[in-house]
């Protein structure tokens, strides 16, 4: 409980014009796209924003286009996909966890 409030998030009227101006400040944009090899382990996340899509649709071409990486969580057995909020949690548990000295997670 309010870890929301130690999180940067940005809300934004034009997502592809908001990217452009994170890429201006030197981030790299990661999206989730189940057309990739990369994944979300494979991934350095310093100075990075994180697009997540929607359960149905993803991640819009558009936003896909103006991302520098596409990354997917790698999925045992016949798993499709997760619904967001856990997607989420694992991607953002995953960049988290490189930030960390082990010692202080565990």
């Amino acid at each position: 409980m309010g870890a929301i409030f130690r999180v940067n998030i940005i809300e934004s009227e034009n997502l592809v014009n908001t990217l452009k101006e994170l890429k201006k400040h030197k981030f790299k944009i990661i999206a989730t796209s189940l057309e990739t090899e990369n994944n979300i382990y494979q991934m350095e996340y310093k100075k990075t924003a994180i697009i997540i899509g929607n359960e149905a649709n993803g991640v819009s071409t558009e936003i896909l286009e103006a991302s520098d990486k596409k990354v997917k969580i790698p999925m045992l057995g016949k798993t499709e996909s997760l619904n967001v909020a856990v997607a989420t949690g694992v991607i953002l548990y995953e960049y988290v966890r490189q930030k960390c000295p082990t010692e202080d997670i565990f």
